[in-house]
């Protein structure tokens, strides 16, 4: 498999990820009943790290063997800052609110920032994987 592929692939295991969480996952969460909040966000968090951290690290082995390997374009440089406004929504803005949910517990500021922050991510896996197609 080249580094393209692996790009590919991994960009569009991360879509589909994406896709499940904003489709499924956090609708589900966030219509949890409040005597259910803490329990069920506890457990969401402890499911998710099980998800993320392999999807995450295939994206950055994928990311960094074409950046290392592959002639830059502007498809490769889409893919990559398509990549990096994912991760740093889901380091500057998913992870904090999702630390105030379980400090506080929801509110609907919170969670119009929640979604808002997970279609900026979905957003971004589209893109990532649209433009790694052409890398």
């Amino acid at each position: 498999m080249s580094a393209e592929q692996f790009l590919l692939v991994a960009t569009g295991v991360h879509l589909g990820f994406q896709a499940v969480v904003t489709i499924v996952v956090y609708p589900g969460l966030l219509n949890l009943a409040p005597d259910d909040w803490e329990r069920g966000h506890a457990a969401h968090t402890r499911r998710m790290v099980i998800v993320v951290i392999p999807v995450y690290a295939a994206v950055v082995i994928a990311l960094g063997w074409a950046l290392a390997t592959t002639c830059c374009s502007p498809a490769l440089f889409v893919t990559t800052g398509a990549i990096l406004m994912v991760w740093a929504t889901t380091a500057f803005v998913a992870a904090p609110i999702h630390h105030l949910l379980s400090v506080g517990g929801p509110t609907p500021i919170l969670i119009r920032r929640l979604r808002r922050a997970d279609t900026i991510r979905l957003i971004g896996a589209v893109v990532a994987c649209g433009a790694a197609l052409f890398v």
